[in-house]
């Protein structure tokens, strides 16, 4: 599906954004932000959990730990990541003092009461850490997942007990698969009167042309005061690696938008040092060149063969193990 560029820019450049980047501070060469209507203040690029399974316990520890030094505070993480050894060397970077030092989210697949319940426990364990500030419900990416979300014996459950007992803060959602599945789950939300603290979801370039989140979801976050936490900046890399536009204007695009945070998988010190020139020279972009990048990635977009998170199973983990759901 196309959407007018008009349309979209106006979207992209109108108050909420102007809201989000006149209230973000520098420090460094990282930028900060305010966390949707929780007011925690945080970088806004975050550090991608997956990508730290790449280069071994010892690179990732490395990485985490440069990262905090330099200024990003934003953790992302899941249960479900490389078998847990992501959250497990996360937790082993964060000892010595570099807790305190950054706010930790991490992801959870389980649909029943308890499922969800134990996966909890198992972050919290693994993440060596007390208390785990955000929570989110992962792969929201099947339209019937928000009714098992706030079904009864559901995950919604499982989150309001472990937040009452101080093992979580705060509550959101991700999915990367259609910008429909997360806006049923806003209806189901609102429908139980229900607020969710965070979303997640694809924000980049190509997402401006197909299957956009940007366009459908992203308004009706910053209307309802939800941090918008951008994912897959680059398209998991492929638009990149495919020469459809360079990475430090990926970013900037992604840090145009009134996202709360872009999380950007960096799985070597190349990569984080990528991430930081982005924050360093980031400036708004302009109309004419946002209206400039949408156009000359237009083509490429529309078959979705760039973002397989939407079109492919390949990132769908809790369909390739249903038995995660519980």
């Amino acid at each position: 599906m196309q959407y007018p560029r008009r349309e979209f820019i106006e979207v992209l450049l109108g108050a909420a954004s102007a809201a989000v980047l006149q209230s973000q501070t520098r420090s460094g060469d990282m930028i900060y932000r305010t966390l949707g209507k929780t007011g925690e203040r945080v970088s806004a690029i975050g550090l991608g959990g997956s990508h730290i399974s790449r280069p071994g316990e010892e690179g990732a520890i490395r990485i985490v730990r440069s990262a905090i030094d330099r200024g990003i505070t934003f953790m992302d993480n899941c249960w479900d990541y490389a078998g847990g050894r992501c959250e497990t060397w996360m937790g082993q970077a964060l000892r010595d003092g570099y807790r305190k030092k950054v706010f930790l989210m991490t992801k959870f697949d389980g649909r029943t009461r308890a499922a969800a319940a134990k996966q909890i426990d198992e972050s919290l364990q693994r993440l060596q850490t007390d208390v785990i500030d955000l929570m989110q419900f992962h792969e929201n990416i099947r339209m019937e997942d928000p009714d098992r979300f706030f079904a009864p014996n559901g995950a919604l459950e499982a989150l309001l007990e472990a937040k009452k007992a101080g093992k979580i803060r705060y509550i959101g959602f991700t999915g990367h698969k259609d910008p429909v599945v997360h806006l049923r789950m806003l209806e189901v939300a609102a429908q139980h009167q229900f607020h969710f603290d965070s979303a997640q979801m694809p924000l980049n370039i190509l997402d401006a042309s197909f299957r956009s989140f940007s366009h459908q979801v992203v308004p009706k976050l910053v209307e309802q005061g939800i941090a918008v936490l951008g994912m897959k900046p680059l398209a998991a890399g492929a638009i990149p690696q495919n020469n459809v536009a360079g990475a430090i204007e990926c970013l900037h695009f992604a840090l145009t938008l009134p996202t709360s945070v872009v999380i950007n998988g960096c799985d070597t010190m190349e990569r984080l040092d990528q991430a930081f020139e982005a924050a360093r020279t980031f400036q708004p972009l302009s109309r004419a060149q946002i209206d400039a990048l949408i156009a000359k990635t237009h083509e490429a977009a529309l078959s979705g063969k760039f973002e397989q998170f939407k079109t492919t199973m390949r990132f769908d983990g809790t369909a390739q193990h249903p038995e995660w759901m519980g």
